[in-house]
């Protein structure tokens, strides 16, 4: 009989490649989702519960049997009900129905320096729940990625839409401000070989290069054949830009909280990088998909 694993979100991004090393490994995976209706692309190996957030009993009795939770669960930004003080409570929910339920590990996806002193919601939000999971019962393993990239990527697609399309690109300030992107498929390999061990890991999680801000569009230009017409910005009009491009895609592009937490230099970090996939390299490979058409947060997570 094959071991049971839990994934939240194995319909959608990141819970996608996990799942799929899971179930290449030979483990049985069932997944935690908010979207049970979203096509399945495992065929029907995957059985899919509802979340129950609002039903811890029904939570601990559908985790119950499962050995490792990969738990991918969070929100990009507050949008109606859905905030980020929800999901933090949604998240201690779900880690007490797995003490309960007798759940082995959890591997959890946080962001690369979380604190909880931070002004920025995402941000502190995450270095709660790393605080709660260090307290419960639980053996495990929390990731700290960065900016994740592929196919179904959104940051990295949606600024290669813009430059095919947009008569100029907006910098926001001078653009120096660095990030350090990692290959979605490389975080889900750490993820599930993080999920087999026992001992209790907090790491970073990031690829093997770092770009600033203003260099990470250029390569992104040069890699789609497109002239990188480049506007620097204060961040006050940038957001006054992003806010009229929103209302035309029908979407939210970007939010301040973002903005402060890219130009803060938050998503890079200072350990050895754990994936192996060069962003530019990636590019090359996909120069001909990558930013073909919009991808969309509001139709892929609220609608």
């Amino acid at each position: 009989m094959s071991e049971r694993v839990a994934v939240t979100g194995a319909f959608g991004y990141t819970g996608k490649y996990i799942t799929r090393r899971l179930l290449e490994q030979g483990y049985e995976v069932i997944t935690l989702t908010g979207h049970p209706n979203r096509p399945d692309p495992f065929d029907g190996r995957v059985r899919a519960f509802p979340f129950h957030f609002d039903d811890e009993d029904a939570l601990t009795d559908t985790l119950r049997g499962v050995t490792a939770l990969y738990n991918t669960y969070w929100v990009r930004f507050n949008y109606g009900t859905t905030t980020f003080e929800r999901a933090v409570r949604n998240t201690k929910t779900l880690l007490r129905a797995a003490e309960t339920a007798g759940v082995r590990r959890i591997v959890h996806t946080s962001i690369t320096n979380p604190s909880l002193d931070s002004p920025l919601p995402y941000f502190r939000g995450k270095a709660e729940l790393e605080e709660s999971i260090r307290a419960s019962r639980l053996s495990y393993a929390i990731l700290r990625p960065t900016v994740l990239f592929g196919a179904e990527d959104i940051l990295i697609n949606n600024i290669a839409f813009l430059l095919r399309r947009a008569p100029f690109f907006v910098i926001p300030g001078k653009g120096d401000y660095r990030l350090q992107p990692i290959f979605v498929d490389d975080f889900a390999a750490l993820a599930v070989e993080a999920g087999a061990q026992s001992e209790n890991i907090t790491a970073d999680a990031v690829g093997p290069e770092t770009f600033t801000f203003e260099g990470l569009v250029r390569l992104i230009a040069e890699k789609i054949g497109r002239p990188a017409r480049l506007v620097h910005l204060p961040p006050r009009l940038t957001l006054w830009t992003a806010r009229l491009l929103s209302a035309l895609v029908g979407d939210v592009l970007l939010t301040r909280e973002e903005l402060d937490g890219l130009m803060s230099n938050l998503l890079v970090s200072s350990e050895p990088p754990r994936g192996k996939t060069r962003l530019s390299d990636w590019l090359e490979a996909n120069r001909e998909k990558v930013g073909v058409r919009y991808a969309s947060e509001l139709a892929r997570h609220y609608r």
